[in-house]
């Protein structure tokens, strides 16, 4: 057979095709596809988990910072009612409209200032509040940003 009838053969002959390579390939691409997939739902999972923890822990803090904030709001409540009800006794007994004015001015002032430290109280549990009710979130969302950085 001389060299241009073997180049003749050569390029109409059929190729020989290896399934076993292609079959190799394929499982291999599919093992590391399926590894791939339970690595990505492993992450899914824990950050699933950690997002449960964190709105618990959140509601849990929202709901005892509440109850703490309505307590502070009916001691006030209370504080300003019993108050009143002892203005009124005094005006009871007043002989002069001079003692009036002057137990009127009396309690406006007390009262002005009764409620103004109740106003310091309350804003420094609402903020004590908001600074543990969103301690939680802010750290999830930090450590979801390092997540997403290191991935």
């Amino acid at each position: 057979m001389s060299k241009t009838t073997k180049q003749t053969a050569d390029a109409f002959s059929i190729p020989t095709f290896d399934a076993t390579a292609v079959t190799d390939q394929v499982r291999e691409f599919t093992e590391k596809g399926v590894a791939q997939s339970k690595e990505a739902y492993a992450k899914i999972k824990d950050q699933a988990e950690a997002a449960q923890k964190t709105l618990e822990t959140t509601f849990e803090t929202a709901q005892s910072n509440g109850a703490a904030l309505s307590l502070k709001a009916l001691a006030a409540f209370r504080a300003n009612t019993e108050a009143g009800f002892a203005h009124i006794e005094a005006l009871i007994g007043v002989k002069s409209f001079g003692e009036v004015i002057e137990l009127q001015s009396a309690f406006v002032r007390k009262q002005a200032e009764a409620i103004s430290g109740q106003a310091k109280e309350f804003q420094a549990v609402a903020s004590k509040a908001v600074e543990e009710i969103s301690a939680p979130v802010k750290s999830a969302v930090e450590k979801a940003i390092k997540d997403v950085k290191v991935a």
